[in-house]
């Protein structure tokens, strides 16, 4: 969990003053853990703290604190007992804090990669010591702090720089994928297709749709950190992204088909010069097969190996600091 400023932004933007709520702290049986957070305005919200009356009860707060235009966080700790109906028999700790784009500019201004200010009353103004030592450790070992409270102040990391994922194609797949990779944190998904009608009339927050006539000749533009997922209405579409993306470089690529697509596939990539190891870093099929054919069935298991994937890669990098 990590303090997520484009997000935050893209709120504001839309709707004015947005209140963050965050779980600043659990205590025993607790719906969510620290750092996860929702952003709420006067006719939305998005993200979750839990769900339930918790949930219901932190956005009426927060729309009542954006309606008075407070400027102070507002601290409370909420027992998770017969007082909201709930029987996880915990608490949180939640801070409502309200921004909007002025505030988020000064935001972007400050330095270092984590987002540390007093949010509990009568908290200091200055750093304390015991967050001073937390900061610190943190550093020493090559590591961003979790989320936390310390001597009243939250320390929260900065969002990293999303993963950039090119998803090839707006049909029926392409759409569960963005549906379901859309609202997690940490992917700048690319979207294309070849006329504007492929698309559906809303396209999530945060997913950048490109419409080109020759989608293939956009492989030039992604960048070289980026996945891809291909999944076009046509094979010979599908099989120039292919040979486009073998040639371009990439951090993963998946292919959606069946086993005698991949064999022809493999068969045509090799008469086109690309040696076997260079095209089995290509995935086909995409998902997990266990789950079946179904659109959403197949965005789940993709999904879950993105995230896979990204947790094995933040484990190794923990490893090495």
């Amino acid at each position: 969990m990590s303090f997520d400023r484009d997000a935050l932004r893209r709120a504001a933007r839309d709707h004015g003053a947005v209140a963050r709520v965050v779980v600043a702290a659990a205590a025993g049986s607790a719906p969510r853990e620290p750092g996860a957070a929702m952003l709420v305005w006067a006719g939305g919200q998005s993200g979750t703290i839990g769900g339930g009356a918790l949930e219901y009860a932190a956005a009426d707060r927060a729309r009542d604190r954006l309606a008075a235009g407070a400027a102070s966080p507002l601290f409370a700790r909420i027992p998770l007992g017969p007082g909201l109906g709930q029987c996880c028999g915990g608490a949180v700790t939640l801070v409502t804090e309200l921004y909007d784009t002025r505030a988020l500019d000064r935001l972007a201004d400050a330095p270092g990669d984590v987002h540390a200010r007093p949010v509990a009353p009568g908290a200091d103004a200055a750093p304390p010591l015991a967050l001073r030592r937390v900061l610190n450790r943190a550093r020493s070992a090559g590591v961003l702090p979790e989320p936390q409270l310390v001597s009243g102040w939250l320390v929260e990391p900065l969002t990293a720089p999303a993963r950039p994922l090119w998803i090839w194609g707006a049909g029926h797949v392409g759409r569960a994928l963005v549906a379901t990779l859309a609202p997690l944190p940490g992917f700048a998904i690319t979207w294309i297709d070849t006329a504007e009608d492929r698309f559906p009339p809303e396209i999530p927050a945060g997913v950048t749709r490109l419409v080109a006539a020759h989608p293939a000749g956009l492989v030039a533009h992604a960048p070289a950190a980026a996945a891809h997922l291909v999944l076009t209405y046509s094979h010979a579409l599908d099989l120039e992204l292919c040979h486009r993306l073998l040639g371009h470089g990439f951090a993963s690529a998946g292919l959606i088909g069946s086993a005698s697509k991949w064999a022809r596939f493999r068969s045509r990539l090799r008469q086109l010069g690309h040696p076997d190891a260079r095209i089995d870093r290509i995935a086909c099929p995409i998902g997990d097969p266990a789950l079946g054919k179904h659109p959403q069935a197949i965005a789940v298991g993709v999904a879950a190996g993105l995230l896979r994937q990204e947790s094995a890669e933040d484990r190794a990098r923990e490893a090495m600091s």
